[in-house]
């Protein structure tokens, strides 16, 4: 990817082009929990919690955990897109949250009160602004003293096997969003902002058994997307090889972790 915040728009107006990236992980991850359940049990979560969910994309996140989750949130869905909120508020509606209301807002300039939430989570988005500390600056000004903030992202060597592949289209051959926002910079971003974190690694890895959920995923955002004949052909062969390395199947490495800070009571 050249950016983690070019094309967005077009990127994530709806669910669809993310859905081919969480395709090739909801197949074919190896893991003893799932990530979604994983993160939901690493919450602190409890009964009656006004929560804000910032970046919440279609809502998947509470759609898987909804069951599992303590009774009588107040869930809030606010994503840049108003597509992604429309989406996310449709499906989690008829979920058990005692409310459920959408809004569409930028993460750096929230139209939320101080102090208004228990919890506020944000998964996978913080590479997506072009200031970081900005945005982990207005989530710890919404949260109430003593409320928690939860951040995931991935490491700098998140699936390296994977995008060693996409050298073909003239990409670095590594995760743009471990780049962008990894372990490093999350760690150090939300101490300096609330004077503690606690780190967690999903323990997860793929294994992936069909080239063609590898191409659609890869060729789902820039530059794969705007990739010309050469490249998609440069590409298909690579993955090709891949897979006949590794015997009809390409082992991939996950890095993916959860964050969390505690703002002063």
């Amino acid at each position: 990817m050249s950016s983690m915040t070019s094309g967005n728009e077009q990127q994530y107006g709806d669910s669809r082009k993310l859905a081919a990236r969480a395709r090739l992980n909801s197949e074919y991850t190896i893991a003893e929990v799932g990530w979604f359940p994983w993160v939901a049990k690493q919450l602190s979560l409890e009964a009656g919690n006004s929560v804000l969910d910032v970046g919440c994309g279609p809502g998947w996140f509470w759609a898987s955990t909804a069951n599992d989750l303590p009774e009588g949130l107040d869930l809030t869905l606010s994503d840049l897109s108003p597509g992604m909120v429309a989406e996310a508020v449709e499906r989690c509606q008829r979920l058990p949250f005692r409310s459920v209301a959408g809004q569409q807002a930028d993460a750096t300039a929230l139209p939320f009160e101080d102090g208004a939430f228990d919890y506020v989570i944000a998964m996978h988005m913080f590479y997506h602004l072009p200031d970081p500390s900005k945005g982990i600056a207005e989530l710890h000004r919404v949260l109430k003293p003593g409320g928690f903030l939860a951040v995931t992202t991935n490491g700098a060597g998140n699936m390296h096997e994977l995008y060693g592949l996409t050298t073909a289209f003239g990409s670095p051959p590594f995760d743009p969003a471990g780049a962008a926002f990894g372990y490093d910079a999350a760690e150090r971003r939300m101490r300096a902002q609330f004077g503690n974190v606690a780190m967690t690694q999903h323990p997860a890895r793929l294994r992936v058994t069909e080239p063609e959920d590898v191409f659609m995923a890869l060729t789902s955002y820039p530059p794969g997307d705007e990739a010309d004949e050469a490249q998609l052909a440069a590409f298909r062969d690579a993955i090709t090889e891949a897979f006949k390395a590794g015997n009809g199947v390409l082992e991939v490495e996950k890095e993916s972790g959860l964050f969390i800070s505690r703002k002063t009571a």
